[in-house]
């Protein structure tokens, strides 16, 4: 079981369990490393540092169409929702068109009518006028009778004239407004159409960008699958090399170091005083995991070279120590290029060999040789102890 800390635990070193299940391009090989005799790797360190840029290059690309198409969805979904918009105004226009209608129709069944009661009037009156007012006197009561006949003809008639007049007018006025919403409705239904015709545009924009999306994600995936087998053949090739030497060292190019006179490992070497069980068993007082190169190499400078370094927060993987280190969670670290006896010695992100970094320690410095003690290396979570060339090797220097 690992110990709880009060801050985040980062795992250290040049392999940490995580890497070795996650990744293909972790350190060499999960059983101790022994290194041989002219061990020259660069050739898939280059290799596999071009694909790493490539493979960022590609994801970074894939990144930023993700962004662009996230953009243009985005303005597809305001285009569509005018669209519906839109969509709903015709709705409400068409259904006042059609209301319009029938009162329309309406009217004229109206007009129509009145129309008809009028013409029995007039043909009323007109088989009226063929009797002469002398027999219309006769027929009637009386003179006063007679009148009011003659009235009441007349006031009907111009009722209904009236009544038509003002339902005709009224027709009108409804055809008018039909006209003025079936405008409206057309302008309406242009406005669609346009976007409609943009909506369209933009999703095919939309399709394209998320294909080029995918197109440069596979390209990143292609890259990733091709650093993963570059590190596969840098480990068939360590294999091959320990196999030839019978595991013995003597020099070699490895991972950007140029190394010499390596100790090979030597199980809880050192003095290291958190090595009571296995790599990554607890957590040390810098909250970081036991047995790996970044916790020996706080425990040594501190507990060696009486350099205070503080507990890290998250962020004390061995690459990071760059910055973290140098920021100062407590203490600060300055990068120097003159190493000295209880610097730090950062190895960068090196795929294939130290994924997550490696930290060693200066113990002397004698011309371009820099003796360095170590946990670690290989992916042991033991102690051991080389020679790097100052000139030739591609690490950081750190003085606390």
């Amino acid at each position: 079981m690992k110990l709880m800390s009060t801050t985040t635990v980062s795992k250290h070193g040049l392999v940490t369990k995580s890497a070795l299940v996650a990744t293909a391009v972790v350190m060499g090989i999960s059983s101790p490393m022994a290194l041989t005799s002219q061990a020259f790797a660069d050739q898939w360190d280059d290799q596999m540092r071009a694909l790493n840029a490539q493979m960022q290059q590609y994801q970074s690309q894939a990144s930023a169409l993700n962004a662009q198409a996230n953009t243009l969805q985005a303005q597809l979904d305001q285009i569509t929702a005018q669209k519906n918009a839109i969509l709903a105004q015709i709705d409400l226009s068409q259904k006042q068109y059609d209301a319009l209608q029938k009162q329309i129709e309406e009217t004229k069944q109206k007009i129509d009518d009145n129309k008809e009661a009028l013409g029995r009037i007039i043909a009323d009156m007109y088989v009226d006028g063929s009797i002469t007012p002398l027999e219309m006197l006769a027929s009637s009561k009386n003179i006063g009778d007679y009148v009011d006949q003659q009235e009441y003809r007349n006031s009907i008639q111009n009722t209904l004239s009236d009544t038509i007049d003002q339902i005709n007018s009224l027709k009108k006025k409804l055809e008018s407004k039909q006209n003025e919403v079936k405008k409206v409705l057309d302008q309406q239904k242009d406005q669609k159409a346009q976007l409609a015709a943009k909506e369209a545009e933009q999703a095919e924009l939309v399709a394209k960008t998320r294909n080029d999306e995918a197109a440069y994600q596979q390209m990143a995936n292609d890259a990733k699958a091709q650093v993963e087998n570059a590190a596969a053949q840098q480990r068939a090739y360590y294999a091959s090399l320990q196999q030839q030497s019978g595991g013995r060292f003597t020099s070699g190019i490895i991972g950007g170091l140029t190394i010499t006179s390596f100790s090979g490992n030597r199980g809880c070497g050192g003095g290291y005083p958190f090595c009571a069980g296995p790599l990554d068993y607890g957590v040390d007082p810098w909250n970081l995991y036991t047995r790996e190169c970044v916790s020996y190499a706080a425990w040594r400078i501190q507990n060696g070279y009486g350099k205070p370094v503080a507990p890290f927060r998250g962020d004390g993987m061995a690459y990071e120590w760059e910055w973290s280190a140098r920021k100062g969670n407590g203490t600060k670290a300055t990068r120097v290029s003159d190493p000295a006896p209880g610097d730090a010695v950062v190895l960068p992100i090196t795929p294939g060999l130290a994924p997550v970094g490696h930290l060693m320690v200066v113990e002397g410095v004698s011309g371009d040789n820099v003796y360095v003690s170590q946990y670690n290396f290989g992916g042991t979570g033991e102690y051991s102890t080389m020679t790097i060339s100052k000139s030739a090797s591609r690490v950081i220097y750190l003085r606390f």
